[in-house]
């Protein structure tokens, strides 16, 4: 069962992930203020294909979380089920990202843009 935040130790992060440039891009995310602004960001320090990468990723998190089966995350997102398996092993096993994001209740279910224009 996946951790609570509440029970993480904060200081868990990954110390190979710790260095001058990574502090400087983490701080250069949190000063951004709206949606725009992130997607200005991520068009200039990323390629759409990564971006979106990171995207599924989250989304697949959400739908581990709510306890979907890889069949239906496979079907609704496109993710390989290597993909799958890597996000579950970050929700049972990493340093608690996913689900600290996942708690705060801002990921959502997409909105399909088909039925939506």
């Amino acid at each position: 069962m996946n951790r609570s935040v509440h029970e993480r130790d904060l200081h868990m992060v990954n110390e190979k992930l710790r260095d001058d440039l990574t502090d400087q891009l983490c701080r250069a995310i949190l000063s951004l203020d709206t949606m725009e602004e992130c997607y200005q960001f991520f068009e200039d320090v990323c390629t759409i294909g990564e971006l979106r990468a990171m995207a599924q990723r989250l989304d697949v998190a959400r739908m581990l979380h709510e306890g979907s089966t890889y069949d239906d995350i496979v079907t609704h997102t496109g993710a390989s089920t290597a993909t799958i398996s890597r996000v579950k092993r970050c929700l049972n096993y990493g340093a608690d990202g996913y689900t600290l994001v996942l708690e705060k209740g801002i990921v959502a279910h997409p909105v399909d843009k088909e039925n939506h224009r």
